[in-house]
């Protein structure tokens, strides 16, 4: 019988072997196509298979990962890759991956693993220096946004509401990611109670709309308890107007959260800090650093202004636990979060930043505030062409014909434009809808993504509008 003990001959092969593989594949991201999709289907369903009972050659198995299943994809790590809202996936992250995989340390509880729980501890304390949180403020690391949303609504919800929350009240844009409204739900809310306000015309909320709902609700007897905002939208990238907000929800005694899911680490910038003003007045923060800090997929943040409230949320006991932490500044992450077992996340975030500091991170955010300004400006100079919502980040949407032509036909020309700018496969671009509005996206977020792509994606689109109104 074959041991799943490894030799060290063994571990060093398989390492070598993923490793010339890696490397071959992260060299080749540049020429690869943005996306490569066609035949993805047939693909996942030649190799659907029952539980293998006999092990096959690792050779074997790296060839079909890199060869056939890797390539047929969104080239989410690619340097064109402008939909959705990319993530960068840095080597560094990978490593870290590795390492902590490979020594395989708990850090659930802060006695199990004292100074690795410590580096995720300041992982956590850099996040909350970065949004202008003060002592006394924490958080935890997620797999994402949308656990880090579903956190801090029942986080508030417990802070706001009695034990009987069923009248609780929440209100929020309605750009507002989904992952909001899912939270909510997840929470126990019925989603009668959630209140999507309408948008300015920079697609920012109406905050004194926002109000009236408030004042309309606590009269027919509701208990209004939470106010969700934007630091960058996912259809546009808009930014709520962060102090008006607070001020609200200061004047009403509401929870204050803003999902910074996309926008939030633009907060390192001068620019993205001046955008986001008022954003260390949040009672919670979402920060994805799988987004703004180019990190490896699966890699979230839930910051709150005062570490308490998680504690006071979170915390359950159980007989064969050990003694948690009573000492300020030594965090049990299981006390304060929804998970007990979960992988040794802060790594992925302290390799990078202890290896090049925080600056290398500023600067190449600041880039791709200057790459979608720039792309913006160019797109103003198509013929046809109406840019829809001014970057206020590195987000910028646009469309063809949205002022002249009947919806529906200018619909139908926007959907035939986006398929021949992705078709020429340089750049990979999403679109959204906006007021019935079939709509262009631009997100720039790659650390990969740099002047030289962006011509030839913004080249791509002038010779597909070109070709639509032939």
């Amino acid at each position: 019988m074959r041991s799943l003990e490894l030799s060290g001959d063994e571990m060093r092969r398989m390492v070598d072997e993923a490793m010339r593989r890696i490397v071959a594949h992260i060299e080749s991201l540049p020429a690869m196509p943005a996306s490569d999709v066609e035949g993805g289907v047939e693909l996942a369903r030649s190799i659907a298979e029952p539980m293998p009972q006999a092990g096959r050659p690792y050779d074997e198995l790296l060839a079909l990962l890199f060869d056939r299943l890797v390539p047929k994809s969104f080239n989410t790590a690619g340097p064109g890759y402008l939909a959705y809202i990319p993530g960068g996936g840095l080597f560094h992250s990978a490593v870290a991956d590795l390492i902590a995989d490979s020594v395989n340390r708990y850090v659930g509880v802060f006695q199990a693993a004292p100074g690795l729980a410590q580096i995720e501890a300041n992982v956590v304390r850099w996040f909350c220096e970065i949004v202008g949180y003060p002592a006394g403020s924490g958080g935890f690391l997620t797999t994402g946004g949308s656990l880090a949303n579903f956190s801090a609504i029942v986080t508030a919800r417990c802070e706001r509401l009695p034990e009987n929350f069923l009248a609780g009240t929440l209100y929020t844009s309605d750009q507002t990611h989904h992952s909001v409204q899912k939270a909510a739900a997840l929470a126990g809310f019925p989603m009668a109670n959630i209140r999507e306000i309408p948008v300015d015309d920079r697609l920012r909320v109406r905050v004194d709309l926002m109000r009236e709902a408030i004042a309309s609700d606590r009269k027919s007897g509701l208990t209004p308890f939470l106010i969700s905002g934007n630091a960058g939208t996912t259809n546009t990238g808009a930014v709520d107007d962060l102090t008006a907000l607070a001020d609200l929800a200061r004047d009403e005694g509401l929870w204050l959260h803003v999902d910074g899911a996309y926008g939030g680490f633009f907060a390192l910038t001068s620019r993205g800090r001046a955008e986001m003003a008022g954003l260390d007045r949040a009672d919670s923060i979402t920060l994805d650093p799988h987004k703004g800090l180019f990190l490896p997929y699966g890699t979230g943040s839930l910051l709150v202004r005062d570490a308490a409230t998680l504690r006071r949320t979170h915390s359950h006991h159980a007989a064969y636990l050990p003694v948690m932490q009573k000492e300020s500044g030594l965090v049990d992450f299981c006390e304060i979060s929804p998970e007990l077992s979960r992988d040794f996340r802060g790594l992925r975030v302290w390799l990078p930043f202890k290896m090049h500091g925080a600056g290398v991170f500023r600067r190449a955010l600041d880039e791709k505030l200057d790459l979608a300004r720039w792309a913006a400006a160019q797109l103003r100079l198509i013929p046809g062409i109406e840019v829809l919502a001014e970057p206020q980040l590195s987000l910028v949407a646009f469309r063809l014909f949205g002022r002249d032509a009947d919806l529906d036909a200018a619909n139908e020309i926007n959907g035939r434009l986006l398929d021949r700018i992705n078709a020429r496969k340089r750049v990979f671009l999403t679109a959204t809808t906006i007021g019935g509005r079939f709509t262009l996206r631009i997100c720039v977020l790659s650390f990969r993504t740099h002047e030289d792509r962006m011509r030839e994606g913004l080249n791509d689109i002038r010779d597909a509008v070109a070709d639509v109104t032939a």
